[in-house]
């Protein structure tokens, strides 16, 4: 990664010729119902650069959060490959993947049930440095990176709105200073204003500190402004893949023009 000293960031044209991060190939996940086997990822493969935004978007049951939770080993594979910066996550034993966490962090789609509701603001921030055994950061510094001031940290959950629990979210997701994050419909939750100064946020975080996002969504304006390059998924399979404002401009399948059409622009975006 390249620090420009002078600008306080990274450059983030440098970030992306610097090689693949991570890649999947081949992923397949099935489930056994009362009917037999149920493929909802079929056979999904792509990459995503160091310091880029891969947008993985379709409608809700097209697998793209299950191929999410199969790259981060919440959810293992019933075949393919996962590998992170040259090591195969899925042959990591259980101590590598502890270590691992550290590079690779998510943010959910619920900004509150993400959160213990009975632990307080600075308890939250505080627990990633413990489980991992690290030292912490300052706390002040944490919530000041995602636009909420000290006074924060004693106090719980429910006394936030849904924004301000998802800037709560991302600061604890930072915390370990990670290489790659996992966003999963960070701002579907919330209010269209509120969700565009969230992504907002997410945009300048990955300026200044240099981040590889995987972006899921059902939004097609959303992976337009954020993302780089954009894969469709539709019925566990992956439909088109390639640079964002030509997919989005251009689209070459019926469902990924579907999905354009079906989905009103956000205000608030800049």
């Amino acid at each position: 990664m390249v620090w420009l000293p002078d600008f306080g960031c990274y450059h983030p044209a440098m970030l992306k010729d610097a090689g693949v991060l991570l890649e999947a190939r081949g992923l397949v996940k099935e489930y056994t119902g009362a009917g037999g086997q149920v493929r909802v990822v079929d056979d999904v493969s792509f990459s995503i650069r160091r310091g880029e935004t891969l947008g993985l978007v379709g409608e809700s049951g097209s697998g793209k959060s299950t191929v999410a939770r199969m790259l981060l080993r919440l959810v293992e594979p019933t075949a393919g490959e996962v590998t992170y910066d040259g090591i195969n996550l899925l042959a990591a034993s259980a101590g590598e993947m502890r270590a691992m966490r550290r590079r690779i962090q998510v943010v959910f789609q619920d900004p509150y049930a993400a959160l213990n509701p009975k632990m307080r603001v600075r308890e939250i921030l505080a627990e990633p440095f413990a489980i991992h055994g690290v030292s912490g950061r300052p706390m002040g510094e944490m919530l000041r990176e995602v636009g909420l001031d000290e006074s924060a940290l004693g106090r719980f959950p429910h006394e936030f709105s849904g924004g301000q629990r998802q800037r709560i979210n991302i600061a604890r997701a930072l915390a370990l200073r990670p290489e790659f994050v996992v966003l999963d419909e960070p701002v579907s939750a919330l209010d269209v204003s509120v969700g565009a100064q969230v992504v907002n946020l997410l945009r300048e975080l990955q300026r200044t500190h240099g981040l590889t996002y995987l972006f899921i969504s059902h939004s097609m304006p959303l992976v337009r402004y954020l993302c780089d390059r954009v894969a469709v998924m539709q019925r566990g399979r992956l439909v088109e893949l390639g640079d964002a404002l030509s997919v989005c401009e251009s689209p070459q399948e019926e469902y990924t023009k579907a999905l354009i059409a079906a989905t009103p622009e956000m205000p608030g975006l800049a």
